[in-house]
């Protein structure tokens, strides 16, 4: 538990200043949550070994990590709120919903070859009214629609096809969404690193444990996340391969996130697997930065809004999609100001916190609706569903630009 006492030690930095209750959208909407520094840094005073939260309401912190960003003391405060909430779920038991809607591998695998069935289930009113009442998924929760198909299974038949590409190696960790919700996603991403000259990799792969972690389960989470560590690190094999993703929280997840809050600093592969992860957006700034990046790109004569995701802020890398949307000409971008979509990845799904992460994110859908765009961009596929289902407007990945703009969509 070095990093759980680790994190105990920035309380003595905390000084009060109350900023991060300003900056936190759950506090700002609901009275469930006191706040970050009263869940936090004030509570964890009163926490002691083998002693659960002194309060239940830090269940209801949506593990955005603003806090923690904007504290000026570097103080852990999403942190200490994440070691907090499982040991009130060790504590008090997990409900069978957080066990269900915590594991998207097993949900993916399940709903693709009935997926026609499946989607229907998840737009029939009734049905929906009957999961709230037997498992506690809000009725009106932005449920994403299942592909009918995988994301991998495209790319092992087109790689058999086309065998073997030359070029610098790239792993391509594309996480649950885009394997069993948004395959088209995971196939621009490889058409734009192909068009950059990278020989793309995809090795068998599973769920980061984000999820699992998000509701407290910290052991169904390591198990995950070391698992994941170690189908992504023997595709390492020289000093200059990386890891790329597309979903910002799922690569925080494998940088920062796993060794900080389930205590896996120690673990040599999850380390070296994290030295060398970069969010997609991170990698080809970085490359244009070097003048790698080609930059032949078509007009796009629209208007985009977008959105950084809290999970993508916390990577503390700016905001590279910007960068990158204003490379393309003709492409006007309008950047949100608002801090979250409230959605926080399966918090939003839930019933009880349905209408918290509705009431987060309102500014958010109506500074959407006020930019006169035709669509938003934003780098995690969970805010792009609340953003779509919250604003009525279609959301993409930054990558969907690049891709047009490269021409690469035959259009």
């Amino acid at each position: 538990m070095a990093e759980l006492e680790a994190l105990r030690a920035s309380l003595d930095h905390c000084v009060k200043c109350t900023i991060c209750e300003t900056a936190c959208p759950v506090a700002a909407v609901t009275p469930l949550f006191p706040g970050p520094k009263y869940a936090g840094p004030q509570a964890e005073r009163f926490r002691v070994a083998g002693e659960v939260s002194v309060d239940r309401s830090v269940d209801y912190c949506s593990g955005c990590g603003i806090c923690s960003q904007v504290c000026p003391q570097g103080v852990k405060v999403a942190e200490l709120n994440a070691q907090a909430r499982r040991a009130l779920k060790a504590r008090d038991g997990v409900p069978l919903r957080d066990r269900l809607i915590t594991r998207p591998t097993w949900l993916g695998r399940a709903g693709t070859p009935v997926a026609p069935l499946a989607n229907w289930t998840l737009r029939s009113r009734p049905l929906r009214i009957l999961a709230q009442r037997l498992l506690g998924v809000h009725r009106d929760a932005p449920a994403p629609r299942f592909a009918g198909r995988r994301f991998s299974t495209w790319f092992w038949k087109r790689r058999r096809a086309a065998g073997q590409r030359t070029g610098r190696r790239i792993v391509y960790f594309h996480g649950c969404g885009t394997e069993y919700y948004e395959p088209w996603e995971g196939e621009r991403v490889v058409a734009v690193l192909e068009h950059n000259g990278f020989e793309v990799v995809v090795p068998k792969q599973g769920c980061c444990g984000l999820p699992l972690q998000s509701s407290g389960l910290f052991e169904d989470a390591r198990r995950a996340v070391r698992r994941l560590a170690r189908a992504l690190e023997p595709e390492l094999s020289d000093a200059q391969t990386v890891i790329v993703g597309n979903a910002s929280s799922c690569t925080l997840m494998l940088k920062r996130e796993a060794r900080e809050i389930l205590s896996l600093e120690d673990d040599p592969v999850l380390r070296r697997v994290a030295a060398r992860t970069y969010d997609i957006c991170e990698l080809l700034l970085e490359l244009h930065q070097r003048g790698e990046l080609r930059t032949d790109f078509r007009p796009l004569p629209e208007r985009v809004a977008y959105h950084a995701p809290c999970q993508q802020q916390g990577h503390w890398i700016g905001k590279p999609a910007l960068a990158l949307l204003a490379l393309i000409p003709q492409l006007e971008v309008c950047e949100l100001t608002a801090r979250c979509c409230g959605i926080a990845g399966t918090y939003g799904l839930k019933a009880e916190k349905y209408e918290i992460a509705m009431a987060v994110g309102r500014d958010l859908f109506a500074q959407a609706g006020a930019s006169g765009a035709g669509a938003v961009a934003c780098d995690s596929e969970t805010c792009r569903w609340q953003i779509t289902h919250g604003s009525g407007l279609p959301a993409a990945h930054p990558i969907d630009y690049l891709y047009r703009a490269y021409g690469l969509g035959g259009g």
